[in-house]
């Protein structure tokens, strides 16, 4: 791998594009719209709150999902020792990103963030700033393609695939339908890592309040965005078979690992699973 001198590197995987389009809403955006940030558009916000409207109690799921996200790293990079991380479907900017927690524990640290919004990209510049002895970079690519966004040269500078990887997919797989063939996506980015190498993942459900949630992903599914809400036991069999399932295994968010005793939102408030696995 490449040194540190250079902390912060960007491409775009080729056959990307490139043009961001404010016109049609995007969930990179929505999801900042959600979580409280200031980088989305009119069409974004539009069919967001189409989706509140069904669903109030969304961005509640989804803070929490952001909370587990750190619960998660801070785990891989503390009680797991992992040093390097695949964030894909990584989302805009915000505070506790990947490399903000990692790094606190261990700032040699390496994040690799993926996103299909050349808007992520273009905020990525300004705001993904690594540690001096770590790294972090930030590629433009679509999960539906893995074997392209495996062979991008930069991915392979910032991450050594011969040393254990966390591989990220966090609020990004309810997006790829059944026809996009999510297991041998994920297959295909586990089959790349080496032995020891961890998978953390988070999915929605309609499970615990079926008619709000799947009001909201209506609206998404009306506004032309793939949306797929699965139950725990759907989301298992996809996405860990064959790995080391880290306790509590597959939970609601909120249940993972909680780091206060402080009351906890219905699960109809969360309806958002999550899960950690290492592979053998």
């Amino acid at each position: 791998m490449a040194g540190s001198a250079d902390s912060t590197a960007f491409a775009a995987v080729e056959g990307t594009r490139s043009e961001i389009d404010t016109s049609k809403p995007h969930p990179a955006r929505m999801y900042d719209y959600y979580i409280g940030g200031k980088n989305h558009f009119a069409a974004d916000r539009a069919i967001a709150d189409k989706a509140l409207a069904s669903w109030p109690a969304g961005r509640i799921g989804l803070r929490e999902n952001r909370k587990f996200l750190g619960r998660v790293v801070k785990y891989l990079a503390g009680e797991a020792g992992i040093r390097q991380f695949l964030d894909i479907g990584s989302g805009l900017p915000a505070t506790n990103n990947v490399h903000d927690v990692a790094q606190r524990v261990a700032p040699s640290a390496r994040v690799a963030y993926i996103d299909s919004d050349p808007m992520v990209l273009t905020h990525a510049q300004a705001l993904l700033t690594s540690s001096p002895e770590g790294r972090t970079a930030y590629l433009q690519a679509d999960l539906r393609s893995p074997e392209r966004m495996l062979s991008c040269p930069l991915l392979r500078e910032v991450l050594d695939f011969s040393q254990p990887i966390a591989l990220m997919l966090i609020a990004v797989l309810h997006f790829l339908g059944d026809e996009d063939k999510p297991d041998e996506v994920i297959g295909t980015l586990l089959e790349a890592l080496p032995p020891g190498s961890y998978l953390a993942a988070s999915h929605m459900t309609m499970e615990h309040d079926p008619v709000a949630v799947g009001g909201g992903q209506q609206a998404y599914l009306d506004a032309g965005i793939t949306m797929n809400s699965r139950d725990s036991d759907q989301f298992a069999r996809m996405v860990f078979p064959g790995l080391e399932m880290v306790p509590p295994g597959v939970v609601l968010v909120s249940e993972w690992r909680p780091d206060s005793r402080a009351p906890r939102p219905t699960p109809g408030e969360v309806s958002c699973y999550g899960g950690v696995a290492r592979k053998p």
